[in-house]
């Protein structure tokens, strides 16, 4: 069964939203254009309390994308974004939605961030998504969405780990930082995940 994982396409990533990435609104109409063509479709929401330890504005004397210890590891602090239950963490409006099987909520817990559909960085929770997938027989993925060097790609590395065949959909997807994505993209080929761009399916 071909399944379609579409990564945070929500208003707080769009150009205008509080944590742009840089042209991150011309996927939709890409997205829109294939979501036909598989047999599942999974969405995942960044869902983040207004306390979250991610956001800088918890952190006395600490600036947007300034880094932290948290747990052992680096930590980038945010503008505030996708907190549950505002505009910004809806799904851009114009977003083909319909046919969405199950959508996964992640960074739901205060004191640790979840870039990964699958996991929280720490890997300390799963999201339940693996078990959801491999119960359904489940073993080929697509992937696409914001931010492609982010949270697309650590849900990625965590689905491959799972054991799933990973592809990534580049033209459906938009990143932060390009060059860091180009490096990703070469770590994803080396691992044997493939990479397409949407035309592949019309």
């Amino acid at each position: 069964m071909k399944t379609l994982i579409i990564i945070d396409v929500q208003n707080d990533f769009m150009p205008n939203g509080s944590l742009p990435v840089p042209l991150g609104d011309k996927i939709v109409p890409v997205i829109n254009s294939i979501n036909n063509k598989f047999d599942l479709i999974i969405a995942t929401q960044d869902w983040h309390p207004l306390n979250h330890v991610s956001f800088a504005t918890n952190h006395k004397d600490k600036s947007n994308f300034d880094v932290i210890e948290l747990h052992g590891k680096p930590q980038t602090l945010w503008p505030n974004h996708c907190v549950e239950g505002t505009e910004g963490a809806e799904f851009h409006p114009d977003l083909n939605t319909k046919n969405f099987e199950a959508i996964f909520r992640k960074g739901t817990n205060t004191s640790i961030d979840s870039y990964s559909a699958f996991y929280d960085n720490g890997h300390l929770k799963s999201t339940g998504l693996t078990g959801y997938l491999k119960e359904k027989g489940i073993t080929e993925l697509y992937f696409c969405g914001l931010a492609a060097d982010i949270c697309v790609y650590f849900s990625i590395l965590d689905a491959f780990n799972e054991g799933f065949n990973c592809t990534f959909i580049e033209d459906a997807s938009k990143a932060l930082d390009n060059v860091h994505l180009d490096k990703l993209k070469q770590e994803m080929v080396a691992k044997g995940i493939k990479i397409v761009n949407s035309e592949s399916f019309l």
